[in-house]
């Protein structure tokens, strides 16, 4: 049957396909410590308690019918209060949209700023904006990062692509590498959209920043730096991501939220109308319920990211076990999100049964089939597949099997000649 050209060329994710093959793996009765998909068990991190009574209780209320397209009125102003206590960015009710998690929100952003041949400048690796620029027909711009700036782009490296570009993705906490934007380096992008701004006609498009700060509350000793904050002349050219689904263990819920200038938020509502992708009516009056009741928040927030932080620490300090010990692999400092970056740097090995690792992907299998870990190479996020880092997601993992993947690690490394 034929297809739409977009259909035939459109890559499904990456991270998906290796998780549904650990899936299949623990369905024969393998024990594989998943390491891949940024999810939460919910019988290692619930949601809130107080949380998912609201839930239950607006069920209960039948509160079940169509919410506003731009999602409920009382959410939309308990997330414009929480932005200004939690961040102190101030917005108006109406410059924010309610939708079904993060995804919808940006891919409205694409399509209701980029049109196609536009061109669009992201960070290589980074998440899912390789698909959505495809997706939309942009002229994709990858800026290629290195673990010496923490897989984060520099004001430098973005500098030569500005001139004509519309969108410019940024995301802090970052996905895949849970680094953050220090000050310094997020002022300088900063001006440089400014004075790229500056410089266009009147009637040209802008060009404007998509920023995701989904894991804004899940950091580690480190702070939060977001574009309107730095360099309140941006306002009018900035899209947030955000929402509960990361810094509640809530991605099953299904509430984000995205924020900006007003006419561009406005356009977005008709894309998330037209899609459907609302959140739902309980889930948004449980939200809003959930966001008026602060101490509750914080003290979910402290020991939620507590254990978090103790699970990546587990497993960083792991690798820089083994760093020491003449391996070679590596790991950066976990910052935020749910994210560690490590590094196996074995492509040109060979297996006990005779295999020859070319790839970062045959590298990741073999520590599926030896070590019983699944981690998730940076190919999936946009870089070559000979770039040997990989993301450790540890939203379903205990601690304990954290702890207990670090000698199997050892011993499969050992194995390679």
């Amino acid at each position: 049957m034929s297809v739409s050209v977009l259909a035939q060329t459109l890559k499904g994710s990456e991270i998906i396909k290796i998780g549904n093959e650990i899936n299949e793996l623990k369905r024969q009765g393998q024990q594989i410590a998943n390491l891949t998909i940024g999810d939460f068990d919910p019988h290692i991190y619930p949601i809130p308690a107080e949380l998912q009574q609201g839930i239950i209780e607006a069920y209960q209320d039948h509160q079940t019918n169509y919410p506003p397209a731009d999602g409920l009125l009382d959410l939309r102003k308990q997330v414009a209060t929480f932005l200004a206590e939690q961040h102190n960015i101030e917005v108006t009710p109406t410059e924010v949209l309610i939708a079904s998690g993060s995804r919808p929100l940006i891919y409205s952003t694409f399509l209701a700023l980029v049109d196609p041949g536009d061109k669009v400048i992201y960070p290589s690796p980074s998440w899912n904006n390789n698909h959505y620029a495809h997706i939309t027909g942009a002229q994709e711009i990858q800026i290629n990062t290195s673990p010496e700036n923490n897989f984060l782009p520099k004001a430098a490296d973005i500098a030569p692509h500005v001139k004509g570009a519309t969108l410019l993705c940024l995301c802090s906490p970052q996905n895949p590498t849970g680094t953050m934007f220090e000050k310094t380096d997020l002022e300088e992008i900063c001006d440089l959209v400014i004075a790229e701004n500056a410089s266009r006609q009147s009637g040209e498009k802008p060009l404007y920043i998509m920023y995701d700060q989904i894991y804004a509350m899940l950091t580690f000793g480190k702070k939060h730096y977001d574009p309107v904050t730095l360099r309140p002349e941006l306002k009018d050219y900035i899209i947030y991501i955000d929402g509960i689904s990361k810094c509640l263990a809530a991605t099953g819920v299904r509430v984000g939220w995205g924020f900006g200038p007003e006419k561009v938020i406005a356009q977005m509502k008709s894309i998330v109308g037209h899609m459907g992708a609302w959140a739902p009516k309980a889930e948004q009056v449980a939200t809003a319920k959930y966001l008026q009741q602060p101490d509750a928040l914080h003290q979910y927030l402290d020991t939620f990211s507590g254990r978090v932080q103790e699970s990546l620490s587990t497993l960083y300090n792991g690798f820089k076990q083994l760093k020491e010990e003449g391996f070679d692999v590596d790991a950066i400092e976990p910052m935020g999100a749910i994210y560690l970056t490590v590094k196996a740097a074995y492509i040109g090995k060979t297996t006990p049964e005779g295999q020859l690792l070319q790839t970062s992907a045959d590298i990741n299998f073999y520590l599926i089939k030896a070590a019983k870990v699944a981690l998730v190479p940076f190919s999936a996020f946009g870089t070559g597949e000979d770039v040997t880092w990989f993301r450790a997601s540890v939203g379903t993992s205990t601690l304990e099997d954290i702890q207990n993947m670090i000698p199997r690690i050892r011993e499969a490394l050992s194995a390679l000649k």
